[in-house]
């Protein structure tokens, strides 16, 4: 059946609807064929238009039509339509790119920085500015350099929650800061994904994200995203993104469409489970009261410390703000020994012993194994939406093997 225009003069603004709504109708008005579910359009390269006289060439910029799909390293329909709906979740118009990282390297290519204040977190991010460093001589600033150590022009770059901790950091005290020099406040919110924390609203410049985590949420795509609401960054990213080639391909922009469907549902689950999976190693690793010592003991025996916001007691006042809807769904803990965290991976049946986070599968990783700059004792921890009782049955079973293991008391 040939393809028909819907009429979409009836259908909502996405922005009088509601987040979850948003996820499923913001890209109504790309509807141009009968199928509810999304095409995939593999094609690299698209037919200009037949009639000569409404041929406009690429010079005419004033004249140009930038909805029509040229070329793939250009526009696509797939990623077209999960920009769309990006968009709308993060509440700013986005760019996507193949990867997270090549999301972030975009952005240094733009912004271009003198200086950038940067804590720990992801190793790649400082792989990335290493480059910049290596290229344009960027200079490397603690995060918490003085104010008077940036100028109009420079980057703070935030990452919150932090990887692979979970912990979080205030986004406005960060972003008055930066303002407050002229500075630009870049927040890689991957660990926050939309519908757990936004931004933009804390005063946020520029924001990041590796769409491979829970923007996909299934561990089969890799993506990455610039959000922001300065139209000169907004269109010469676009621009450069040409240039640099660092397009989504468009099998990832279908499947970014069919996670971003779930997105509300699957991080709120994600992030409830994770606190209560690390309230309970919390009070099982610190505290002697535990209601069932049997099952608290070999948690105490193994457990040196936990990390996750939903930690920061003290820091309650600004962070249920910032994230009203639940404080991540990974977090981290340090184990009394680095042999512990070299075995307990393999004595879980429900936790995958992968990199990576943000999927509906709970992953664990002795963080060691990607990551050279950690503490050997570390494990990271991505929440899944199994049952979270299942999850701390599964946990506490390969506590128990680990102290027999070890003779551990």
């Amino acid at each position: 059946m040939g393809e028909t225009t819907i009429n979409t003069s009836k259908i909502s603004k996405p922005s009088e609807d509601k987040f979850c709504t948003r996820a499923i109708h913001a890209d109504d008005s790309l509807n141009t064929a009968r199928d509810v579910a999304p095409p995939l359009h593999v094609s690299t390269t698209f037919r200009y238009d037949n009639d000569p006289n409404a041929l406009v060439p690429v010079s005419d910029a004033a004249n140009h039509n930038t909805e029509a799909h040229v070329y793939s390293r250009i526009t696509a329909p797939n990623a077209t339509r999960f920009e769309r709906v990006l968009s709308s979740l993060l509440n700013a118009p986005c760019v996507t790119y193949s990867s997270g990282l090549s999301a972030l390297h975009a952005a240094y290519v733009r912004l271009n920085p003198k200086r950038v204040s940067i804590g720990g977190g992801y190793h790649g991010s400082h792989g990335v500015l290493a480059i910049h460093q290596r290229l344009c001589g960027t200079q490397i600033l603690p995060l918490d350099c003085e104010a008077s150590n940036l100028s109009s022009g420079d980057v703070i770059h935030l990452e919150t929650p932090l990887n692979p901790t979970g912990e979080a950091y205030n986004i406005r005290a960060y972003a008055e800061k930066a303002h407050s020099r002229g500075a630009i406040l870049l927040v890689d919110a991957t660990f926050g994904p939309p519908g757990l924390q936004d931004p933009f609203k804390w005063g946020a410049d520029i924001v990041m994200h590796s769409g491979t985590k829970y923007l996909g949420g299934h561990s089969d795509m890799l993506s990455g995203v610039l959000a922001t609401r300065n139209e000169e960054w907004l269109a010469g990213l676009q621009h450069e993104r040409e240039c640099l080639g660092s397009v989504m391909g468009s099998m990832e922009g279908w499947l970014g469409v069919r996670s971003l469907r779930t997105l509300d549902l699957r991080v709120r689950r994600q992030s409830e489970n994770a606190s209560k999976l690390v309230q309970w190693l919390d009070n099982c690793s610190r505290h002697t009261d535990s209601e069932d010592e049997e099952e608290a003991a070999p948690v105490k025996a193994v457990i040196h410390s936990v990390q996750h916001a939903s930690l920061q007691h003290e820091d309650m006042h600004w962070l249920k703000e910032q994230m009203p809807n639940g404080f991540g769904p990974v977090f981290a803990f340090t184990v009394k020994e680095e042999w512990m965290a070299r075995r307990l991976p393999s004595l879980l049946s429900l936790f995958h012993h992968a990199t990576s986070l943000g999927a509906v599968e709970s992953l664990i990783e002795w963080r060691s194994m990607s990551d050279a700059t950690v503490d050997r004792r570390v494990l990271r921890v991505s929440v899944g939406i199994e049952n979270w009782e299942d999850l701390r049955a599964d946990l506490s079973n390969a506590f128990r093997g680990l102290v027999s293991q070890g003779n551990v008391s």
